[in-house]
């Protein structure tokens, strides 16, 4: 009999009440004892609520104090050395330590979990020793069992997965370095078995990146030696995100179930199953629910689709699931207030989510008629997005890219720049934002409210900016910025002023730690409507001699960080977006702003797994990126800014932006990036994040010299700029003017060395 499942459940909370939590323990406030039982009954709720809903096959294990990556690193006890731990069970203060930093340690690096906003840590394995130091996966299963009833199906992030996504040993190692895993693995789904599991989910998304032949090899020993470890337990070998790879290989492995995402894989998986057929003796665990966007699924489609599996794949062998976990959206609609009811209709979050499983499940048990009134309301909310905008001023009136191209050559334009902006070597600056106090929170709440007016507020605004234009002259950074206090995302903040967009209130999605975002939902025509940033920057820019950079986010990751229409073609949506920027950057340029930054730290992050599809994506980036930034006079400074990345493969895209000068968020993976510029010449200005904004710790002088001494080893000195590695918004008031003290203390020690050793 076909049964429904469920990959993973939000962390959050309904209310953020696991946010919040976490941030009282970090703070204090909260006993340790005390945290764990609010964590306790925070993943006992979610069970219940996925148990509530129907769900035959139950996660257990993907809730994560922080992140599923460092967990599965807690768990085998891969601690990097600098955190002096002793060995046994993790401890709550070493593993946030490895997250956040500590007085004595820098934290692990953090990077993006494949093409999506979450962010895990990455592990450490040199020098590791590998052991099972706890068993999480074993833990929560009891306790669903004990306390719930509930037979859940334990999740583990995959051995090929997780070493694939560490660091710290050569290439060549990636075998054995596997082989010191995989008895681990085989000990955790013994002790499962004898506990009376009967399915575990071995999450190897890498399955739909290209692998090598080694690789490849590897994995295939790996599965076959752990379902020799454990025959009495059924493994489900998941994949998410996009087709696998080499789907025949895939459905080879000795396991008993594969997991395919059969919405983010255009079409391949499908299109392999159909050809290939299916083996006879897996089951296909088939996401046809979007587990990344918020969008109702059209079930009228979706039900003969799967009807049509039925040649390959019998209903006793079949699994309805989401295409990944449901980390990635917000947890309910039913707590929405304020969308138009149109519109809110039409959404889908986790909670709505296991309903269409179920709903989709019971169709194909029992036929469609059972389910013909949850069938209709599906076909009236669809429509309703139809009626919600359309598409109006086609962005295909730009078609190859022609208009983008009338600026002079870098070496023109920096020639010109330098002469009116008369910048020192090694400048200084930020990448955008200051702290978000509690003061500034509130203000905007009551603001939003209807407590404070307009006036007061832009009063309050300014009184903020006035505030830090000071500091920063005191702390004598070069290029300053207003500090984006009227901000509350980098993303929110510019929907609310296009047309197009809608906003929830509680629509939160974990990004990394305790830190959250509420996307946007793009449900129409974007158009621009008014200046959004030139009042905040002209004002600042009036405060002071030295120049103010405008604050804008791209095209691409506006996009990306945004629940988008299904219907219509993202790269549309990208490049009207970048139209309506293009005013924005028109109007911050008429006003006398001479630096403008455009943000694009999602670029890399929205990348395709697989090489074959990535050179249609970041043309179409770089395009959109060019269409709002290229009308502004030779004078005027273009700066961008991005986030972690691998940047060797795309360095070529990163070129053809063609911005002045670019930022890029580094400080927790120095060395690599630097390894990039080694094999790959950069020409125009850059600045390689001297530290990492998302660690509470105030970095020492040297630290950051020698990440600058690092850096123009292999690039430009007099295109250097120096700079955190992100923006500052999370961080605290005093710890923020601490570290910008010894960033400029660093940036003049270098020009010094510098200057001398030219003379």
């Amino acid at each position: 009999m076909v049964k429904s499942s469920n990959l993973g459940y939000p962390r959050i909370g309904e209310k953020r009440e696991w946010k919040k939590a976490l941030e009282q323990f970090w703070e204090g406030k909260l006993k340790e004892e005390e945290f764990v039982a609010k964590t306790d009954e925070i993943r006992l709720c979610h069970l219940k609520k996925q148990s509530d809903a129907g769900i035959d096959l139950i996660p257990v294990g993907d809730f994560s104090l922080y992140d599923h990556v460092l967990d599965t690193a807690a768990m085998f006890g891969v601690v990097p050395k600098r955190f002096k731990h002793g060995g046994g069970k993790v401890s709550l203060q070493t593993y946030y330590g490895m997250a956040r930093g500590t007085g004595d340690a820098v934290a692990s690096t953090m990077t993006k979990w494949f093409n999506t906003n979450y962010h895990y840590i990455v592990p450490e394995l040199e020098g590791a020793t590998p052991s099972l130091a706890d068993n999480p996966p074993l833990r929560y299963f009891k306790e669903a069992k004990e306390q719930l009833g509930i037979i859940g199906k334990p999740v583990l992030l995959g051995p090929v997965t997780f070493v694939k996504l560490s660091k710290g040993y050569a290439p060549e190692e990636f075998g054995s370095v596997v082989d010191g895993f995989v008895p681990l693995y085989a000990s955790i789904l013994k002790e499962l078995e004898e506990a009376g599991a009967e399915w575990v989910q071995i999450d190897e998304p890498v399955l739909c990146t290209d692998l090598t032949e080694d690789e490849w090899t590897v994995l295939e020993q790996v599965y076959d030696t752990l379902i020799k470890a454990a025959p009495g337990i059924k493994v489900i070998l998941q994949t998410y995100f996009d087709r696998v790879s080499r789907y025949e290989r895939v459905v080879r492995l000795p396991v008993h179930g594969i997991g395919l995402d059969f919405v983010h894989d255009g079409g391949g998986n499908r299109q392999a199953l159909n050809t290939h057929g299916f083996p006879e003796d897996k089951v296909l665990a088939a996401g046809i629910i979007d587990g990344r966007n918020i969008w109702k699924a059209d079930l009228d489609r979706i039900l003969p689709s799967l009807k049509g599996l039925e040649s390959a794949v019998s209903k006793d062998r079949l699994i309805i699931q989401p295409s990944s976990s449901l980390l990635h959206v917000p947890v309910t609609v039913k707590v929405e207030e304020g969308l138009g009811e149109h519109l809110k209709r039409t959404l889908s979050f986790a909670d709505e989510k296991l309903q269409e499983i179920v709903t989709v499940t019971e169709a194909l048990r029992e036929g469609t008629p059972t389910n013909s009134d949850k069938l209709e309301e599906t076909r009236d909310s669809l429509d309703n997005i139809g009626q919600s905008g359309v598409f109006r001023e086609s962005a295909a009136e730009h078609p190859d890219g022609s208009e983008v191209l009338h600026r002079a050559p870098f070496s023109e334009r920096r020639v010109v720049q330098e002469s009116e902006l008369g910048l020192p070597l090694f400048p200084t600056t930020t990448i955008g934002s200051f702290p978000q106090t509690k003061e500034v929170r509130k203000e905007r709440l009551k603001w939003r409210r209807g407590d404070v007016s307009d006036q007061d507020y832009r009063t309050f605004i300014q009184e903020e900016i006035e505030k830090w234009i000071d500091i920063q002259e005191k702390i004598g950074l070069d290029v300053l910025v207003h500090g984006e206090f009227e901000r509350t995302d980098m993303v929110e903040y510019f929907g609310e002023k296009l047309g197009g967009f809608a906003f929830t209130k509680n629509g939160w999605v974990q990004s990394y730690g305790s830190r959250c975002v509420k996307p946007p939902i793009i449900h129409g025509d974007v158009s621009f409507q008014e200046p959004m940033t030139v009042d905040e920057t002209v004002f600042a820019q009036s405060l002071t001699e030295k120049p103010v950079k405008g604050m804008l986010t791209g095209p691409i990751t506006i996009v990306n960080w945004s629940f988008v229409r299904t219907d219509i073609p993202r790269y549309d949506v990208a490049n009207q977006i970048a139209l309506a920027l293009r005013k924005e950057v028109e109007a911050l340029e008429a006003n006398g702003i001479r630096m403008i930054q455009v943000d694009e730290p999602a670029l890399r992050e929205g990348m395709p797994l697989q090489k074959e599809k990535r050179a249609g994506y970041l043309k179409a980036a770089v395009h959109a990126f060019k269409l709002a930034t290229s009308s502004v006079k030779n004078s005027t400074q273009i700066h961008t800014h991005m986030c972690y990345s691998e940047f060797g493969e795309i360095i070529e895209s990163i070129k053809a932006l063609d911005a002045d000068v670019i930022s890029i968020e580094t400080s927790r993976s120095h060395g690599n990036l630097i390894h990039s510029f080694e094999e790959n010449t950069y020409a125009q200005g850059i600045g390689l994040g001297v530290y990492d904004i998302h660690s509470p710790r105030v970095p020492t002088l040297e630290e950051m010299t020698q990440n600058i001494e690092r850096a123009i080893r292999v690039l430009d000195p007099q295109l250097f700029w120096i700079n955190p590695d992100c923006g500052l918004k999370t961080r605290g008031t005093d710890e923020t003017i601490e570290a910008l003290v010894v960033m400029v203390e660093a940036a003049k020690k270098m020009r010094e060395t510098v200057l001398a050793a030219q003379r």
